[in-house]
């Protein structure tokens, strides 16, 4: 059986219940990626141009301060990486951690929570972030909040 590894970034707490549910149903350990400074409301309103994530988000090359670099990427063989969708994507700070880590060998697989977006470009960048990985198709999570739903998802993924 592979070692799997939930790591995640929730701005709102959503995307982190959905993870810590994920973690029980894959027999995962459970990680929090955290940006440093944390953002406020302030930083997440979408409507201002100025705000700390528009800004971000404007930036493809932006990589957010986390707070730590420890999450445990070289023991697991599959990562599941999740995350709200922001502008169509995966927010800056998680290019923060693909670029901080080595996936080389490893299965990601992306998942995420929207108030009705896809994933859009962000599975190319997800892909191109995480070179020698294998990067399955990201899955939108908005519904699935049960460990029974999350765990026959894992069990078809055939890790």
């Amino acid at each position: 059986m592979s070692k799997n590894l939930v790591a995640y970034f929730s701005a709102s707490g959503i995307t982190g219940r959905v993870a810590k549910t994920l973690a029980n149903a894959a027999d995962a350990t459970l990680y929090e990626i955290m940006p440093v400074p944390r953002y406020t409301r302030a930083d997440l309103d979408w409507r201002n141009q100025s705000s700390r994530s528009s800004v971000e988000m404007a930036d493809k090359d932006c990589r957010p301060a986390m707070a730590d670099t420890d999450a445990p990427v070289a023991d697991a063989d599959v990562i599941f990486i999740g995350f709200p969708i922001w502008w169509y994507r995966e927010p800056s700070i998680i290019d923060s951690f693909l670029d901080a880590y080595d996936f080389t060998g490893k299965t990601i697989v992306p998942f995420f929570t929207s108030g009705g977006s896809q994933l859009g470009e962000g599975q190319d960048r997800i892909a191109k972030l995480a070179p020698g990985a294998k990067v399955l198709p990201g899955k939108n999570l908005n519904g699935i909040h049960l460990e029974r739903g999350l765990r026959s998802w894992v069990e078809s993924l055939g890790l």
